[in-house]
């Protein structure tokens, strides 16, 4: 606040001296005959006009042929008419506000004149500030606070001799305080609060005698800092001023980790005037014998004292206050002792000293506050509390801090719901809550519904309430709703809420969310349910009632994002009772098939429609047409198809009026885009990426663009042909034209774009120089992507400086030559895969590049000993280049290393010792080159954090040394090829990351800078990492590349040495191993028996060394082995029988004199298979009954399967049982007819040889009871009753026969009339 007062004050007084000269108000009139604006001025200001975006008509009045005198935000010499005022302070969050990624301020060099200059609180997207020339010698008021500016602080600030007010803070600029600042003699307020600010304060600001207002380090507090890396950029070393320094002082602000000493407490306190202090990140402050009680002096002149984070005891508190124990301060209003290490006891203190206190800080300490010691603050309004301890009758009894308190943050207090019990709370807590209007009890331990009744009961001029990351359950009391009417803001994320309330998201909501009576309030605006578990259940139309069509008639604003939605009656539900609504977020859900007609004709209010990231499928609906105040459509990542949004084609379309920003990318969208695209005169963001357009892109589809700042066509098969000398109407900061036909000339047009920070040209079939100019935009860049082109020729050496530290992506190319200083200022330069031939390290420049990768490119010679400029790099990639000789020393300098990468080079001699200060390596390749030696004992002492170690191909010797096991995190280790000799130590079951059947992702990425934010806040704020690192490793007897290997490879690979001795069995401990080579060495012994532990092998090479014994059978079981190579061994015995190893290749077994069985075509000895038919207890015969058992229960499972299939139906359900009865029926009837037709003819046939049909007819018979046998079998259950008739159909059938044929019935049996033939029973 009093910052805000001196800025006011400032102004004011600025505003005074210059009122006799200027005009006195924004709107200015020549009535009275004041001159006009001149003319180079106006120009000046047009110009500077043509850098900005104005989106919002804040220079609406700065039009050609118009006094500049009379624009808004202009004040001019009423006399002269120059300007000497500017004043283009925005409002980001409330609007308006100013955008652009250039300031052309060096156009303002025309107003010689100019006294203030106002750009705070603007959108100027990381631009960096410009350098300020002798020209604006007349400038005493500069404020660039809030508004994005990022870079260095420019030197160039200390011409500004007649400067009195200077504000930087709140922007993202980096490195020292440049020492030119001390220039400004008349200076009176200088705010550098600035993020990453490092190194010293300059001395020459202590003879800044004439300052009121001095604010150095970040405005951000330390506990409310969300960046992982504060400390590590913050200032240090001394306090540089002295006793008469700064006399004028009325506030200071210093934070970072200073070396305080006694001579600085002797500056401190000769500052009379200060009532503003503020010390923080000061870690030896409750260290200082002097600091302390030299600031205990000055305090009753403080109104406002922060001793934020510097380590403060109780003891400390009451040395800085036990002066003054005999009165009580009344000038110190606000107080800030927050992340010390204070107790209970200095709030008791702090009340015995002070009753006039109004702002009370004491989060992130050691206090434990219960209601006995709860002193009363009479005159308190804000109280934080957050981060410590608080009782669980935190509420009961008598809570009376103050009865003025307006605000009260109590996060993560561990308050627990015994803290709220309406019968245990006094009414002086009610008084003492009464006047509350903001509450935060977030990340406590909130369980069930106390909470809402007790706020109900003792807060109900709440305004403000956070009661997020609890764990509240059930429903929200009604009586809360009811009464709780004054809210304006209500957070409840992140609990286990299932009833109905305004900001619910990350909760879980039942499936009825919205049928029967959702009644929550009647003016409700806005509805937050993201990842709540919300189904489509909660949406059917038919069951919502009227309350809930009253309490959505007045929504304005819905999120649905990120829920468990998937079909239509969200759309339908929409169209019938939130028909107001302007904003509607639906992505991240499961939505599939097409968006309703009716939708797009109802909602026809709405100004934004998020959709990405469903499954949304048909056309890009046409509707949208009609949707006439609709001005952000994203449709991104789903699945429609089809041409072109139609509604963009049609003429009548109201949208193009209004379309701000449209997102289509990542869906299947064909055909060309449309002519009539340029109707959307309002478009500022543009992304049609990752569909299948084709075509051309000319200037007639972008020309009327004038907005556009955001462009992406990248991954179409779109050719863009554009006038060579075509100048677009809109100024771009966002262009990726990735894998689109740009070539081969490069496109000129890009030199029209003057505020670029993302480029992105890359695989566009480009076969030219760059021109010089590309190289010149690097100055404002983030990110240049030119990569998979044919770029050639060398890239010239400029003297440029890239103060946003861009990352360069040039591989794939043949720039060739040597590797130009300039861009050594980068934070990522990815240079492989071209002919780069020279490259040099030694420049101070270089001192914030992370990744350097020249991979694959022809430079030659020995390496560079220039590696200590180079200390902060991650990631150094030099594999497949020319190099020869010894690696430096000065790479040890690399202390931050990541990965090192030589790989396919002609290096020798031994790595050099001081590599082992290389502690952070995660991976370390130096394979294919000439290396000798020993592995060093540090490599596994010091690179404990190594995942990937190659060192293939070499000439290193000796044994592998025990310290290699003390690698627990390694997961890749590639030892082939050397000269290694000796056991294979028998500690590898001490690499535990092996010993896991899976990766730890989650760990691993926590290791590696790019998976995770520390690159990013370190190196380049705004762009990610584009390398990855990639190995070659010989898989299943193939070299391959493999990006990405530490989350998907474990595997060892210790072939083609002299290794003796046996297989460690400590091996088959490595339960995560998918690789393991073991062949051309000498090892002896016998295989181990539990290699089957082993199962998630895919890969097993063993051959050519000395192994004997027999295959052990454990081997079969695993299944995913596709790579096994036991050949060239003095293995003995049958090949195991299983599911696996009869599949290999003969050739995977050769070599081996005395092994058989199959795929070998030596069968086993006969008496061997004799021996082992008869012995029950052998291998292969166990191996035999092992699968036949197998067999045999599959053949049981089967038929009890079978059976019950189909006799269940038939038990249980009485339709099918009729129907199988009547077929039964109708089968048996038809077999009866077939037996008697076929007897008859019978009959027929043997009126000539009565024998000889005898035997026919017999035939006939059996055939047929055979038959009739077969169906009983398949009828099943009334197998009993079918065979009852059928016998006694067969007996009437044969009496038939027999009679006919000549037999005659007899007691017995049956005789033929003529004596012929036997007695038949």
């Amino acid at each position: 606040m009093s910052a805000y007062f001196l800025k006011t004050c400032y102004f004011l007084l600025l505003f005074s001296l210059l009122a006799s000269g200027i005009t006195a108000t924004f709107n200015n009139s020549s009535e009275s005959g004041e001159a006009k604006c001149i003319e180079s001025e106006r120009q000046a200001l047009l110009s500077f006009k043509e850098g900005l975006i104005d989106d919002f008509g804040m220079l609406s009045t700065w039009t050609n042929n118009t006094d500049c005198c009379k624009w808004k935000r202009i004040l001019c010499n009423h006399q002269t008419g120059h300007v000497q005022l500017l004043d283009l302070h925005g409002n980001f969050y409330t609007r308006p506000y100013l955008r652009g990624a250039i300031i052309n301020v060096t156009s303002l060099i025309h107003l010689p004149y100019i006294q203030h200059l106002d750009l705070s609180n603007n959108l100027f997207e990381l631009s960096y500030i410009p350098e300020f020339t002798i020209s604006f010698s007349n400038l005493r008021y500069l404020d660039l606070s809030h508004s994005d500016f990022a870079g260095r602080i420019p030197s160039t600030l200390g011409n500004l001799s007649q400067l009195r007010y200077l504000d930087l803070g709140d922007n993202y600029l980096w490195g020292e305080i440049p020492t030119q600042i001390g220039n400004l003699e008349h200076l009176k307020y200088l705010d550098l609060g600035l993020f990453y600010l490092s190194g010293k304060i300059p001395s020459q600001i202590g003879n800044l005698s004439n300052l009121q207002y001095l604010s150095v380090g970040c405005n951000t507090p330390v506990y409310k800092s969300t960046s992982s890396n504060y400390i590590s950029n913050s200032l240090s070393g001394e306090i540089p001023f002295r006793k008469g320094n700064l006399p004028l002082l009325h506030t200071l602000r210093l934070v970072g980790n200073f070396d305080i000493k006694a001579k600085d407490a002797q500056w401190l306190s000769t500052l009379r005037s200060l009532t503003i202090l503020e010390l923080s990140s000061l870690n030896s402050l409750g260290s200082s014998h002097q600091w302390l009680p030299t600031i205990s002096k000055i305090i009753p002149n403080l109104r406002e004292m922060r001793l934020v984070d510097s380590n403060l005891l109780d003891i400390d508190i009451q040395l800085l206050f036990q002066s003054h124990s005999f009165y009580k301060s009344t000038a110190l209003t606000v107080l800030d002792l927050s992340s010390n290490m204070l107790t209970s006891s200095t709030l008791q203190l702090l009340f015995n000293f002070s009753l006039h206190l109004q702002e009370l800080y004491l989060s992130h300490n050691n206090i434990s506050l219960s209601p006995s010691l709860c002193p009363n603050f009479q005159s308190l309004k804000i109280l934080e509390l957050s981060y410590n301890t608080l009782t669980s009758s935190m509420f009961r009894g008598n809570f009376n801090i103050s009865s003025k308190m307006k605000e009260l943050h109590l996060v993560n207090c561990s308050i627990t719901d015994r803290s709220f019990l309406v019968s245990s709370t006094s009414t002086s807590t009610r008084s003492s809550l009464s006047s509350l209007l903001y509450l935060d009890l977030s990340d406590n331990l909130l369980k069930s519904c106390p909470i809402f009744h007790w706020l109900s009961n003792f807060t109900t001029n709440l305004r403000t309430l956070r009661l997020g990351y609890n764990f509240l359950e059930g429903p929200i009391p009604d009586e809360f709703g009811k009464v709780m009417n004054s809210l304006e803001y209500l957070s409840l994320p992140n609990n286990k809420l299932k009833g109905k309330i305004l900001e619910l998201s990350y909760n879980t909501l039942t499936s009825s969310m919205f049928r029967g009576n959702f009644n929550i309030s009647s003016k409700m605006k806005e509805l937050h349910l993201v990842n709540c578990s919300i189904t489509d259940r909660s949406f059917l139309v038919s069951s919502t009632s009227t309350s809930t069509r009253s309490s959505l008639s007045s929504l304005l604003y819905l999120d649905l994002s990120d829920n468990l939605l998937k079909s239509c009656p969200i759309f339908h539900w929409l169209s019938n009772f939130t028909t107001n609504l302007r904003t509607l977020r639906l992505g991240y859900n499961f939505l599939e098939g097409p968006i309703p007609d009716e939708f797009g004709k109802v909602m026809n209010s709405l100004e934004y429609l998020s959709l990405p990231n469903n499954k949304l499928k048909g056309k890009v609906p046409s509707f949208f047409r009609i949707m006439c105040r609709l001005q952000r459509l994203d449709l991104s990542n789903n699945k429609f198809e089809g041409e072109f949004p139609s509604f963009i084609q049609n003429s009548s379309w109201c949208t193009r009026h209004t379309l701000s920003r449209l997102n289509i990318s990542y869906n299947q969208i064909t055909g060309k885009i449309p002519d009539s695209i340029r109707l959307l005169s309002e478009l500022e963001i543009l992304s049609l990426a990752e569909n299948s357009l084709e075509g051309d892109v000319t200037e007639s589809h972008l020309s009327n663009l004038s907005k556009l700042f955001y462009l992406d066509l990248s991954y179409n098969s779109l050719s863009l042909k554009f006038d060579i000398k075509w100048v677009p109407a809109f100024q771009l900061n966002y262009l990726r034209l990735a894998s689109c036909k740009l070539g081969p000339n490069f496109p000129s047009w890009i030199q029209t774009q003057n505020s670029l920070i993302h480029l992105d040209i890359s695989d566009n079939e480009l076969n030219d120089l760059v021109p010089k100019w590309i190289w010149n935009k690097l100055q404002i860049m983030y990110t240049l992507n030119m990569s998979h082109n044919n770029l050639i020729g060398s890239i010239p050496n400029m003297k440029l400086k890239l103060p946003f530290r861009p990352s360069i992506i040039l591989n794939s190319n043949k720039f060739e030559g040597k590797v130009p200083l300039f861009l050594l200022d980068a934070s990522e330069l990815l240079l492989s895969e071209n002919k780069f031939s020279d490259f040099f390290c030694g420049n101070n420049a270089a001192a914030n590049l992370a990744t350097l990768d020249l991979s694959y490119n022809q430079i030659k010679g020995k390496l560079p000993d220039c590696w200590k400029f180079v200390d902060r790099l991650l990631f150094l990639d030099l594999s497949s280049n020319e190099l020869s000789g010894k690696i430096p020393n000065s790479m040890g300098t690399l202390v931050k290393l990541e990965a090192l990468v030589l790989r396919n080079n002609s290096l020798m001699g031994e790595l050099p010792s001081s590599l082992k200060n290389c502690k952070n390596l995660i991976m370390l390749d130096v394979s294919e080159n000439m290396l000798s030696g020993p592995i060093p004992s540090w490599v596994g002492e010091s690179m404990s954090q190594l995942i990937i170690l190659i060192m293939r191909g070499n000439h290193f010797s000796g044994n592998i040394p025990l310290h290699i096991c003390y690698l627990k995190r390694i997961q890749l280790l590639d030892l082939s090829r050397n000269k290694l000799s000796e056991a294979i130590p028998a500690c590898l079951n001490n690499l535990t990351a092996l010993s896991g059947k899976s990766i730890n992702r989650v760990e691993t990425e926590s290791r590696v800078h790019w998976y995770n934010s520390t690159y990013s806040e370190i190196y380049n704020f705004f762009s990610a990492s584009y390398y990855t690192l990639h190995i070659t490793w010989t898989w299943k007897g193939v070299e391959r590349s493999f990006r990405h290997p530490e989350l998907i490879l474990q595997s060892i690979d210790l072939s083609c040495n002299n290794l003796t001795g046996e297989m460690p069995k400590e091996i088959m401990y490595m339960l995560g191993l998918v690789s393991l080579n073991l062949s051309r060495n000498n090892l002896s012994g016998e295989i181990p028996s539990d290699i089957g532990n082993l199962s998630l092998l895919d890969s097993l090479d063993l051959s050519r060394n000395h192994l004997s014994g027999k295959i052990p059978p454990t081997l079969s079981n695993i299944d995913r082995l596709s790579v096994l190579d036991l050949s060239n061994n003095h293995l003995i015995g049958k090949i195991p029988w299983g599911r696996q190893l009869q599949t290999f290749d003969a050739s995977s077994f050769e070599g081996n004199l005395d092994l058989c069985g199959k795929p070998l075509q030596k069968t086993c000895p006969a008496d061997e298979t004799t021996i082992k038919s008869e012995g029950p207890e052998e291998h292969d015969e166990d191996d035999n009954s092992g699968f036949y058992g197998a067999l045999y229960m599959s053949l049981g499972v089967g038929f009890f399967t079978g059976f019950w299939a189909l006799l269940g139906p038939l038990l249980l359900w009485q339709p099918w049982r009729i129907a199988y009865l009547s077929f039964l029926n109708r089968l048996i009837d038809y077999i009866i007819v077939m037996v008697e037709v076929n007897t008859r003819k019978c009959q027929r046939f043997v009126s000539g040889s009565r024998v000889e049909g005898r035997g026919d007819c017999q035939g006939v018979l059996h055939a047929t009871v055979s038959c009739m046998v077969k169906v009983v079998v398949v009828v099943g259950s009334d197998a009993v009753a079918v065979m009852v008739r059928l016998v006694a159909w067969l007996k009437a059938a044969l009496q038939l026969v027999r009679e006919d044929d000549g037999w005659m019935r007899e007691d017995d049996g049956w005789m033929r009339e003529d004596g012929f033939g036997s007695h038949i029973p």
